[in-house]
C-alpha cells in the first residue's frame, strides 16, 4: 500500500467498515462530537462502501446519468464521541429498488454503540425528479442483500 494514498474501508461480508478518528475539528464547545459531524461520516463510509463494492457514481454522474441524493434520513444518537476517539462506521444495504437504496449505518467506538441510521439515496438527474439507478448497481445492491441473508 502507498502511504501517500487515502486509507479506505473493508467489507467483512456484506458490512462495509470504516475507521475514523476523530479529530478537534469533529468536536464543539463542549468537547464531544457535534451532531451534524456523524452525518459527514456516514455519507463518507457509504460512498466508500459503494466504490469497493464497483458503484462508480463519478462516471454515471459526468456522463449525465445523474447523482444520489438523500431522500430520507433517521438518525439515533446513543453516547458521545470525543476527541482523540476511535471510532467505525458499519454500513450495509438494507433494500433497493430501480431508483433507490436503503442503507443502514452504526457508528461506535470499542464496541459501544454512538449513533445508528437509515439512510435513502435516491438517482436524481440533473433537473432533480429520480431516475433509474444502472442496472449493474442494484445487482450489487441485490447481491450484498442475499449475501447478509447467508452470513450467520
Amino acid at each position: 500500500m502507498d502511504a501517500d494514498q487515502p486509507t479506505a474501508g473493508r467489507f467483512e461480508g456484506a458490512e462495509h467498515r470504516l475507521g475514523l478518528r476523530v479529530y478537534f475539528e469533529d468536536t464543539d464547545l463542549s468537547g464531544v462530537v457535534y451532531h451534524a459531524n456523524y452525518l459527514r461520516w456516514m455519507e463518507r463510509a457509504r460512498s466508500d462502501m459503494l466504490r469497493l463494492a464497483g458503484v462508480d457514481q463519478r462516471s454515471v454522474f459526468e456522463s449525465g446519468g445523474g447523482a444520489y441524493a438523500v431522500a430520507d434520513i433517521a438518525i439515533r444518537y446513543a453516547a458521545p464521541a470525543r476527541l482523540d476517539d476511535a471510532v467505525v462506521v458499519v454500513s450495509r444495504v438494507l433494500r433497493a429498488t430501480p431508483a433507490r437504496v436503503v442503507i443502514q449505518q452504526r457508528v461506535s467506538r470499542d464496541g459501544v454503540l454512538l449513533a445508528h441510521a437509515e439512510v435513502t439515496a435516491a438517482l436524481v438527474g440533473s433537473d432533480g425528479r429520480p431516475r433509474r439507478q444502472p442496472v449493474a448497481w442494484v445487482a450489487t445492491y441485490q447481491r450484498l442483500i442475499e449475501e447478509e441473508t447467508l452470513t450467520p
